[in-house]
């Protein structure tokens, strides 16, 4: 009797233990973001419950991309679009309809006060909220809370990965502030090739000049190019940086005619 009632036992425990197995072996749910950092937020918070497709990968640029029929056969099969907004992805709406796509758009920078900006006399929104921060708490949130609303088994986790993501970002921002202070007020100045720094240089107290506008599509006028050498020269700045995205060659041309540097990277 005791060895049959033993029997039983294993073989109930082998059968819980064969369903827990069973969920947990389930399938990360499948999503979609616009371009790396975004995904890598994604990937943050949604840790080993999401499956993140990334459009525009490190080196890319997110102004001008162009989708591949790759990426509309992964488009629809995602259950969630997470997209940067104002105006980042103008590429976007095509891909969505290309692709079918049923699933739900996120907007990671809902909530982000933008800033706006005059380019070639028109009021244009600077879409790079992410480079503040403070900003990048309220796209944590947005994730957390898009990902519960889909996968509500995961709210656990999901809250727990954001908590501990914000925390890492907090910390960051304290050394940025830090480190920053540690300059004079004259030397918080950077030469760079797109206007894309607006959010960090408003949020930590640094000017950022550039020849193009918001996006990498734009042209730098003649005038506007001149001006800043002006200024490179009067001011005595020792040092232009590159971005990863762009076209070197504008500010190879600056440094020359300046006798400035090319200092380093910007991502």
């Amino acid at each position: 009797m005791h060895r049959r009632l033993l029997l039983i036992a294993a073989a109930a425990l082998t059968a819980t233990l064969g369903a827990s197995a069973g969920a947990q072996a389930a399938d990360p749910m499948k999503v979609s973001a616009s371009f790396s950092i975004l995904g890598d937020m994604v990937k943050e918070v949604g840790g080993d419950r999401v499956q993140v497709f990334t459009f525009v990968g490190p080196n890319g640029d997110a102004h001008v991309y162009e989708p591949m029929p790759a990426d509309a056969k992964e488009l629809s099969e995602s259950k969630i679009l997470f997209i940067n907004g104002l105006g980042l992805e103008g590429w976007m709406t095509r891909l969505e309809k290309s692709s079918g796509f049923k699933g739900t758009v996120v907007t990671a920078s809902m909530d982000v006060a933008p800033r706006e900006m005059v380019e070639d006399e028109k009021t244009v929104t600077d879409p790079h909220a992410w480079q503040s921060l403070a900003n990048g708490k309220i796209y944590v949130a947005n994730i957390r809370d898009a990902l519960i609303a889909a996968d509500p088994e995961g709210k656990a986790t999901y809250e727990a990965n954001a908590k501990e993501f914000l925390g890492r970002i907090a910390a960051m921002e304290t050394t940025v502030k830090e480190a920053i202070a540690k300059l004079p007020p004259e030397r918080r100045k950077i030469i760079t090739t797109h206007d894309a720094f607006g959010y960090f240089g408003a949020a930590y107290g640094m000017e950022f000049i550039a020849p193009e506008g918001v996006s990498t599509e734009s042209e730098a006028p003649a005038k506007d190019v001149a001006k800043i050498i002006r200024q490179i020269k009067a001011e005595k700045v020792p040092a232009v940086f590159l971005e990863n995205v762009t076209d070197s060659r504008l500010l190879d041309q600056i440094a020359k005619e300046t006798g400035a540097k090319i200092g380093g990277t910007l991502f």
